[in-house]
């Protein structure tokens, strides 16, 4: 059997199972635990969903920056070759 939390030099760590990711509410023995992305713990369905809108907003954030930064770079590219050509 695994110990309930482990000890580095004195801190404790937590087991991943003993409180919700989003509110940190406790996680009762007894009580439903709702995973998502396979091993983050949630109390309820409503902390669950609210940390999936919040990765949903982030990745799309990212992909707007990425293509925005491939944008740029097409033009930075294309703007080169024109002096290539013109000089």
């Amino acid at each position: 059997m695994r110990p309930a939390s482990l000890s580095y030099a004195g801190f404790e760590e937590p087991h991943f199972l003993e409180a919700c990711h989003l509110c940190s509410k406790s996680l009762g023995h007894n009580s439903d635990i709702f995973m998502y992305r396979g091993n983050t713990p949630f109390c309820s369905q409503e902390c669950r969903q609210e940390q999936i809108g919040i990765d949903e907003a982030r990745e799309r954030r990212c992909r707007r920056v990425s293509k925005k930064s491939t944008s740029e770079i097409k033009k930075s590219s294309t703007i080169q070759s024109e002096t290539l050509l013109v000089a």
